[in-house]
């Protein structure tokens, strides 16, 4: 309903709009006929409809080329647009025809103003001054102007001499008054990146790469920047706008294959990490390094994910080994200290992830990096008490398949009927470990208790949570050795 109340309520408008068109069909207006249309433009103006607005005032300049008020307004609507390359002619024509409309001078010397043009509008506040003496803008305008031109003229005595950092100073007060001068902001970018501050770069050029249309060398420069930094996606977003301009471009072209079969090899290493495929990421993280062997951005991202798939798929040294290449060149970086920590766990060297875990934590202090901080712990208390895996001689990947095999072989071997005197109390003490341990780590929910750091069969450790067992596990029960044995 609101919709159609909308529609009807705009008829009138619409009548009246159609009425103009037709009255202008012949190619000639009149003076009711263009006030009509100037007044359309005003009320869609001022409800924000530009376009139409600034189709009632092409009609009113069709009707009347001499009339200053239609130019005016026009310049307004481009301005209100985002378009001052197009309000520029007209304001020029609206002074041309009206010389000491203050106003007409005052919008462009604005626009002139952010274009850097400094000179020409010097000469627009100055005359505004000459009809309104005491025109405060135009006052305030020209006394920014002048410290500007020295600005200017102190840039290039800086940048001449190689002295990027003063030239930075007085680029970006000049930028502040001139933001729509391409040139400024391209030094400007340049002196950032003589200074090493590329990211700096990239703001001034982005903005430059819209001012000027068919900008196929900015929208380059911008993506091998990002390339550079490793900001694989946007380097990809930024060149494929080069390649709209101009698809055969030199230059653009062959980055973009170089950039999309790159971010194409990340992709799918990830997505072999998410499905728990890391043999196969692995592979496919040392082919993006012979792709792009040269950024350091890219080679340190493959290391980092690779480290990360060894300690995931329990590679214990070689998890170790690409972990810390890594840290030796950033002793900070969080991700390969925590799988570092979780490698030394997997290869049983339990103080080293300790100790690796507490690093983490001083660099960022999370539930994943206190969680794990405490698992270490346990493992490393654990480790001086009972081992299971160590019991079986299994290691801590191990399957159910081989932790029954080698229960089987070791229960054979120090089953207590095999053995009199002496040995068969160390016979019985050892069963009682093997047969635990099998109980344990073919037990899905206490092999996963047991690794991280707790004995589900430990008295001490289930006073506060329960022993299902209710007392000290023996597989002998209470009583003697009555009993048939079945290595199952």
């Amino acid at each position: 309903m609101l919709n159609l109340y909308r529609f009807f309520s705009s008829l009138p408008l619409l009548f009246v709009t159609l009425d103009l068109y037709n009255d202008g069909v012949d190619g000639t207006a009149s003076k009711s006929d263009i006030d009509k249309h100037l007044e359309m433009g005003k009320q869609l103006l001022a409800a924000g409809q530009l376009a139409d607005a600034l189709s009632h005032y092409n009609a009113a300049i069709e009707g009347d080329k001499k009339n200053y008020q239609s130019y005016f307004r026009r310049a307004t609507v481009y301005l209100a647009m985002g378009k001052s390359k197009f309000a520029l002619p007209d304001l020029d024509k609206c002074i041309d025809l009206k010389p000491d409309f203050t106003s007409a001078r005052s919008n462009r010397a604005s626009v002139l103003l952010k274009q850097g043009k400094l000179q020409e509008a010097k000469r627009d506040y100055e005359a505004i001054l000459t009809v309104i003496s005491n025109d405060a803008e135009a006052k305030a305008k020209l006394d920014v102007i002048t410290p500007l031109q020295q600005s200017v003229e102190a840039i290039e005595y800086h940048l001449q001499r190689g002295e990027y950092e003063p030239a930075i100073q007085h680029l970006s007060y000049a930028i502040e008054h001139c933001p729509w001068n391409i040139d400024l902001r391209n030094k400007r970018a340049d002196a950032y990146l003589k200074t090493g501050q590329p990211r700096k770069a990239i703001d001034d050029l982005k903005p430059a790469s819209k001012l000027i249309p068919d900008n196929t060398e900015a929208y380059f420069k911008l993506s091998t920047l990002h390339y550079g930094l490793g900001d694989l996606e946007e380097a990809l977003i930024t060149i494929r706008e080069c390649l709209k301009l101009d698809p055969d471009h030199k230059e653009c072209f062959p980055h973009y294959k170089k950039t999309k079969k790159l971010n194409k090899q990340f992709e799918s290493a990830q997505e072999f990490m998410n499905q728990g495929r890391y043999d196969d990421a692995i592979e496919k993280l040392h082919s993006t390094m012979k792709t792009e062997d040269k950024v350091p951005a890219y080679i340190q991202r493959a290391k980092q994910r690779i480290c990360t798939c060894h300690s995931k798929n329990k590679n214990a040294q070689e998890a170790i080994t690409v972990c810390t290449e890594l840290l030796e060149s950033n002793e900070e970086d969080l991700d390969a200290l925590i799988d570092r920590a979780e490698a030394y766990i997997a290869n049983e060297q339990y103080e080293e992830g300790v100790n690796d875990y507490q690093k983490a934590i001083n660099i960022e202090e999370n539930q994943r990096t206190k969680e794990g901080f405490e698992r270490a712990k346990k493992l490393l208390k654990q480790s001086k008490k009972r081992d299971y895996y160590k019991i079986l001689g299994v290691p801590r990947n191990a399957n159910k398949r081989q932790i029954i095999k080698a229960y089987r072989k070791l229960a054979q071997q120090w089953h207590p009927d095999g053995y009199s005197g002496e040995e068969k109390k160390k016979a019985e003490d050892m069963f009682i470990n093997i047969a635990a341990a099998k109980e344990v780590l073919t037990d899905p929910e206490m092999r996963k208790r047991f690794d991280s750091g707790e004995d589900p069969l430990d008295p001490e450790q289930q006073k506060n949570q329960g022993n299902p067992w209710g007392q000290p596990f023996n597989p002998f029960g209470s009583g003697g050795f009555n009993f048939k044995f079945h290595f199952n």
